[in-house]
């Protein structure tokens, strides 16, 4: 039977409420950009100015599939699960708004193992700080107890009403333009994937560097802002699936082809060509624009280059072309496709 004064005495917290007692006392109470009330309550509330519309995305991220438990750190597998809904945000030319995270975990890698942290609290040091850079508030989600780790991610962004960026504004004469430099996130994988990365000490800087495509994408929110605020884009994409995969959609849903010059591909310093035109997730922003449009060697310290034309499409004939010094091939999407 319980005392009468049971109620007065403090209750040790175990398994999912500790776990999200952990997560709460990570995440900021104040209120933040358009989130006016966060974890805490059966529903988060946002307020969106009267000038802007909800752009929302989501994206799932599965061990096996996604990333691999003994390749990927906790940090990176945190920081790529919200770089990934952040990229979509990005392509649309939106500032975030919030992120809405569920987890299922086995209980090991929410457990701490002896003086070992659990992998749960170094997903979130990723997670959370890519979250900081971007002003982008934890505002909810949920948590399940599960036979393999999946992390599924909501992403809501704002942005102005009717303006927002497109894949289906390309037109025949606008020029083909990307961020960065591309492959560099499939070449990473590759040496993850053949074990070389274990034979250079995880503190060698030059594995960093070689790595840090792969595993710490950058979305470009600020390039999507700048092209969107300027009007200098007239459709854009992210590249999550690759070159030929994610430009083919744009010419699909824009109802034109395009040209692309091999030669002037910006691709990464240790990629292949097929890997700049196939690898994905290198979470680079596609973009088209009018001929006459300004637009700069670089917005905000990274690089934009044109690499192509968009052209009429023609019945019979490849949506994208590849050309280079021997002449010109169609160019399938060979990128990522599930299910494929």
């Amino acid at each position: 039977m319980r005392g009468k004064h049971s109620e007065l005495i403090p209750r040790v917290r175990k398994g999912e409420l500790a776990l999200l007692d952990r997560i709460r006392s990570r995440v900021s109470r104040s209120p933040v950009g358009g989130l006016r009330l966060g974890i805490g309550d059966d529903c988060a509330i946002l307020r969106l100015k009267a000038s802007e519309e909800l752009a929302v995305t989501t994206d799932l991220s599965i061990a096996g599939r996604h990333f691999r438990l003994e390749w990927h750190p906790p940090e990176a597998v945190g920081h790529r699960t919200l770089a990934r809904g952040l990229s979509d945000i990005a392509a649309m030319g939106g500032r975030p708004l919030a992120a809405f995270l569920s987890l299922g975990l086995p209980r090991e890698l929410a457990a701490q193992k002896g003086r070992r942290r659990p992998w749960i609290d170094g997903f979130l040091d990723g997670f959370l700080a890519l979250a900081d850079r971007y002003q982008t508030p934890l505002a909810g989600g949920d948590l399940a107890e599960s036979p393999m780790a999946a992390a599924d991610i909501v992403l809501l962004g704002a942005v102005p009403r009717g303006k927002a960026l497109l894949r289906s504004g390309a037109r025949p004469g606008d020029a083909v333009w990307v961020t960065g430099a591309l492959g560099g996130a499939a070449a990473g994988l590759e040496l993850l994937s053949q074990g070389r990365s274990r034979a250079v000490s995880t503190n060698s800087e030059k594995m960093g560097d070689l790595l840090a495509p792969h595993l710490w994408p950058q979305p470009r929110i600020v390039q999507g802002l700048w092209l969107l605020r300027r009007q200098a884009a007239t459709a854009a994409i992210d590249l999550s699936d690759g070159l030929s995969t994610d430009l083919d959609h744009v010419c699909t849903e824009s109802g034109v082809a395009a040209e692309i010059d091999a030669g002037a591909l910006p691709i990464y310093a240790t990629a292949t060509l097929n890997q700049a035109l196939h690898g994905g997730e290198d979470y680079e922003l596609l973009f088209t624009a009018r001929p006459n449009t300004a637009i700069p060697r670089s917005i905000s310290g990274i690089a934009v280059t044109k690499i192509g034309r968009i052209v009429k499409r023609r019945v019979g004939q490849p949506r994208v072309v590849l050309m280079d010094t021997s002449g010109s091939r169609p160019l399938r999407p060979a990128g990522w496709e599930h299910f494929s």
